[in-house]
């Protein structure tokens, strides 16, 4: 099915990314198939419709999104480029990141209430994310909630940079 306002293919900067635990790949992979099943994704000001490719990336402190139209090769100059600086992002991410490390020890150890618990503030944290992001990319592209959410997740996996 064709979506014009859509991501229909996702890419992240290989440059920036670490792996450096199964649960990160997961999310990952996770956010990625989760994004491209269901998203929102209309940039403004911009007359051409999509299906739209983007690709993620981190430089000069900032999240990049690179928008193309899908067909369009990378090597080619963007024809939408978005850059959010990460300034506003790093306390939601640094406690994102400790909430999801508790998490995933609770996860071995601790009782079902517990988890959900932590899982409560994590997913807390994630809105909080995920609203940011809306708002930082708000005069730029129009997304929905749910696409916002994955973004941030791509968001904190690129931070996981070494």
């Amino acid at each position: 099915m064709d979506r014009p306002h859509s991501i229909a293919e996702v890419t992240l900067d290989e440059k920036t990314l670490v792996f450096p635990r199964p649960e990160v790949e997961h999310e990952r992979a996770a956010a990625i198939f989760d994004l491209l099943e269901e998203n929102t994704f209309r940039p403004l000001d911009w007359p051409d419709e999509g299906p739209y490719a983007v690709h993620l990336g981190l430089a000069d402190s900032r999240l990049t999104l690179d928008v193309r139209h899908v067909g369009t090769p990378r090597e080619t100059p963007e024809v939408l480029r978005l850059a959010l600086p990460l300034k506003s992002f790093r306390s939601i991410v640094r406690d994102y990141f400790l909430v999801c490390e508790s998490y995933f020890n609770a996860i071995k150890i601790s009782s079902p209430s517990q988890i959900e618990a932590i899982d409560m503030g994590r997913r807390g944290l994630h809105n909080e994310g995920s609203d940011l992001m809306r708002e930082r990319l708000a005069e730029k592209v129009e997304i929905d909630q749910q696409t916002a959410r994955r973004l941030f997740t791509l968001l904190c996996v690129l931070h996981l940079r070494g």
